[in-house]
């Protein structure tokens, strides 16, 4: 029986609820576990939501584990009645409170006054600056990515971090681009328009580019929608049209994005660029359906075979092919291309951009490139 255990543990329960909860300290430790001298306890804020943050500290290494506070009194109890620790010693902004062993099996508890007077800082990482900010944007509030405070909600917590992951992507590109008067940005496939706004408000709020974004989109709900709120959002340069990308026609354009387009709608979206001569062509492929069809069909043999009769492989080289052609096909038009890997979202896996950069300075081999992709199609069986 320990005596008084009962006592620390609910002060431990009623500071936390209080948030007076300053640390708590478990030492003197008789156990068993190698190497283990002391546990730090500490509260902390994991993804909205508070939890108490245990420091194993062993000799040659420290531990870091999260609990609930249900649980953490339990593990508590636990580590002092049967793991071996002699002394808890908790701090708060009201009091400090000791229970500690003491010679001839007596259990003591001391109360003092508080020795610190400020709580720690209960941030488990220290918040990242975002260059989309979540305060004070309408468009975030109506796609349901923030509330009314502009605080990001927890399950918006990964779509937030994805749409400012992409404009990191296209920061450096965005600001590498030839100067225009106003800068002509279309989005094919847009969606429910995430990275449209933020595109709109990353160019012209932030970087203080004069820029016209039309969003095209093939669902009229989500086209009527986004219209809707960028009227609300006052983004005057900014619209969503309906149509499919290969019939949408507008023969001015600085920068193309097309992410998530399916199949051969990519190829669709890269024409366009190509046709306008946008200074800069984006596009993260998805669904690649046409390409694998064409090499299962082909029944080529190569010495990829081995690879080729396992579904899986056939499905990733078929990517692989399909997306390294598109690259050469935008060499073949005068464009220094590059194929990076970006945070994919909650739909697909696909995680591969292919980023197009106009160099009219550099003279493209036009006749190698093609005999390049001439012999790419022939090893593959590709019609």
């Amino acid at each position: 029986m320990i005596q008084n255990l009962e006592q620390i543990l609910l002060n431990i329960q009623q500071s936390f609820n209080k948030h007076s909860l300053i640390a708590i300290h478990l030492s003197h430790y008789k156990g068993t576990e190698p190497g283990l001298k002391r546990i730090h306890i500490r509260k902390t804020l994991v993804k909205n939501e508070y939890v108490l943050s245990f420091t194993y500290q062993y000799a040659t290494k420290d531990i870091v584990k999260n609990y609930t506070l249900a649980e953490s009194i339990q593990l508590i109890e636990g580590l002092v009645k049967v793991e071996g620790f002699r002394l808890i010693r908790l701090l708060t902004l009201d009091f400090d409170i000791q229970l500690s062993f003491m010679k001839g099996g007596r259990w003591d508890l001391e109360k003092t006054n508080p020795s610190q007077n400020t709580l720690p800082n209960m941030q488990h990482d220290k918040p990242k600056k975002r260059i989309i900010e979540a305060n004070h944007q309408m468009y975030l509030k109506q796609l349901n990515i923030t509330d009314q405070q502009g605080h990001v909600y927890k399950s918006a917590q990964d779509k937030y971090k994805q749409i400012n992951h992409y404009i990191e992507i296209l920061s450096t590109l965005l600001k590498e681009l030839p100067n225009h008067e106003v800068l002509k940005v279309v989005d094919m496939g847009c969606g429910k328009g995430y990275l449209t706004f933020a595109l709109y408000d990353y160019l012209n709020h932030i970087l203080k580019k004069p820029a016209q974004v039309i969003g095209v989109e093939l669902r009229k709900d989500l086209v009527d929608l986004c219209n809707q709120i960028a009227h609300d959002s006052s983004y005057t340069g900014l619209h969503f049209e309906q149509g499919a990308i290969g019939a949408f026609s507008m023969p001015e354009m600085n920068v193309l994005i097309a992410l998530h387009a399916c199949d051969t709608a990519t190829d669709d979206a890269i024409a366009q660029g190509l046709k306008a001569q946008a200074d800069l062509i984006v596009v993260a492929p998805c669904c690649h359906k046409q390409i694998r069809r064409e090499i299962k069909k082909s029944n080529v043999s190569n010495d990829l075979d081995f690879l080729m009769k396992h579904g899986i492989f056939m499905e990733r080289q078929s990517e692989m092919v399909t997306d390294g052609i598109r690259a050469l096909i935008l060499e073949y038009f005068g464009y220094t291309t590059k194929v990076i890997e970006f945070i994919s979202d909650a739909h697909t896996h696909k995680n591969v951009m292919i980023v197009g950069v106009k160099n009219v300075q550099k003279e493209s081999n036009q006749a190698a490139i093609k005999q390049k992709i001439m012999d790419i199609k022939s090893y593959f069986g590709i019609g």
